[in-house]
């Protein structure tokens, strides 16, 4: 597939492919080792979040001084701290030097879109093919980037089953070394780009020290339509996608990860077919129209019955919700001057990264299982209301009653009696045939003459 491609396009595939089989990897593991950990469904949300904010962070930064320092230096170092960002998630660490680890922006909780990696990928690329073949590539790209991470999430089934040959397994978190692993094998591909890869700063001209001079508000405008795209989106992260099937309705590790294989070979055949549609009818209206089923579907998995119908809108759901991402990564360094690509990419990005960090500290009840059965408390509780429920026996007070019942006495001696008593006397003398009633006192008591 890469016989024909520059060295440089060779170079930037093979170190994503490392780099999204560890992601995707993690993604079906990561979640599943916090809720091992015993963390809450609120502490998993603030790990979460500490990850997608690290991108933020990271990918502000890149913005700013990444031509500045060089995109390959810059490429290298991300590299660098995705490995001691691994080796902390794997070890028995506390929880605030997993979020310090998770700031730095190495991480990702997506294996296409992965922070700054993605927007020095994206700056760099363009340099090597001419502007024909540009979402081609962008296609091609996402789609190395999906089916190596679905082969690492295929393969985050193997610690369950090697669980069962081995008498003492590692620990689940241990094999969250494929992070550093990868890191390593990507670093010493990155190593090897040419300085084509670079930004042309001479050409930039009186604006050489601005990262954004000629495209600044298109960028910002871009910036803020990708950033409403991408607030729906932080909810259905696959780290919590996986955590949200385990903890609702038990899927294993394994099931997940082939779920997640099947995501990614859904999501590489859409790639190929937003490029064709791209062709047909214009980058903007593929980015768009796309996006209204998509989210339809993701709507409808909050209330699946089960897990099989959950699963089937899951898969449709990713048939769909990723043909804008090779489209939208041609068009925003496509109409920019190449001097801006980092700081153009880096900024849709970000903003696409700055909102997410929202969505996981909303998800607390969602991740104890509570938004789903909702509905359900709700038919059962007007259930348990249409039922005739027992009424209570009125006490009644102890009596001291006696009739006469010598002829036209008439009286009924009571002591004490109580008014439900006497209520229904009144009843049974009238249906007895008498006419009238009158209270008599009588010493002692309160007799009751019938006429």
């Amino acid at each position: 597939m890469t016989a024909r491609l520059p060295a440089d396009v060779r170079l930037i595939l093979g170190a994503q492919a490392l780099r999204a089989f560890a992601y995707g990897f993690g993604a079906v593991l990561l979640g599943v080792t916090l809720h091992q950990r015993g963390y809450s469904p609120a502490l998993v949300g603030v790990v979460l979040t500490a990850v997608v904010a690290g991108t933020v962070v990271a990918s502000l930064l890149l913005a700013r001084y990444g031509d500045r320092a060089g995109r390959r230096r810059c490429y290298v170092l991300m590299y660098l701290l995705l490995a001691v960002t691994g080796v902390l998630f794997a070890a028995p660490v506390p929880l605030w030097v997993l979020l310090l680890a998770s700031l730095t922006g190495a991480l990702s909780t997506e294996v296409v879109e992965s922070g700054p990696f993605t927007s020095l990928e994206q700056a760099m690329l363009p340099h090597t093919v001419n502007p024909a073949g540009r979402t081609r590539l962008f296609g091609r790209y996402n789609v190395v980037a999906t089916l190596a991470g679905a082969l690492g999430a295929l393969a985050a089934g193997g610690p369950a089953l090697l669980g069962r040959w081995l008498p003492t397994p590692p620990a689940t978190q241990r094999w969250l070394l494929a992070y550093p692993l990868a890191a390593t094998l990507g670093l010493a591909v990155a190593a090897r780009l040419s300085p084509a890869v670079e930004a042309d700063r001479a050409a930039a001209g009186p604006y050489a020290p601005t990262p954004l001079h000629r495209s600044r508000r298109l960028v910002y405008q871009l910036a803020g339509l990708f950033a409403l795209d991408s607030f729906g989106g932080g909810f259905v992260v696959q780290a919590f996608i996986a955590y949200w099937f385990a903890r609702r309705f038990g899927a294993s590790p394994q099931l997940l990860g082939l779920v997640f294989f099947a995501v990614g070979l859904l999501q590489a055949l859409s790639f190929q077919l937003a490029v064709r549609l791209a062709d047909r009818i214009g980058l903007l209206p593929t980015m768009v129209f796309t996006h209204l089923p998509s989210n339809l579907l993701l709507a409808a998995i909050a209330f699946a019955p089960n897990l099989a119908s959950a699963l089937a809108l899951l898969l449709a759901r990713f048939a769909l919700s990723q043909m804008d991402v090779p489209t939208r990564q041609a068009y925003v360094v496509g109409v920019v001057d190449p001097s801006e690509r980092t700081a153009a990419a880096a900024y849709t990005n970000t903003a696409r990264y700055a909102v997410r960090p929202l969505a996981p500290l909303g998800r607390r009840r969602a991740a104890a299982g509570r938004l789903a059965e909702r509905p359900l408390r709700r038919r059962r509780h007007s259930q348990e209301r249409l039922r005739p429920r027992p009424v209570p026996a009125i006490p009644q007070r102890q009596t001291t009653s006696r009739i006469d019942a010598r002829p036209g006495s008439g009286f009924l001696q009571h002591a004490g009696t109580s008014h439900s008593a006497l209520t229904l006397t009144r009843v049974l003398l009238k249906r007895a045939g008498a006419s009238s009633f009158r209270w008599c006192p009588r010493a002692g008591s309160r007799p009751l003459r019938w006429q």
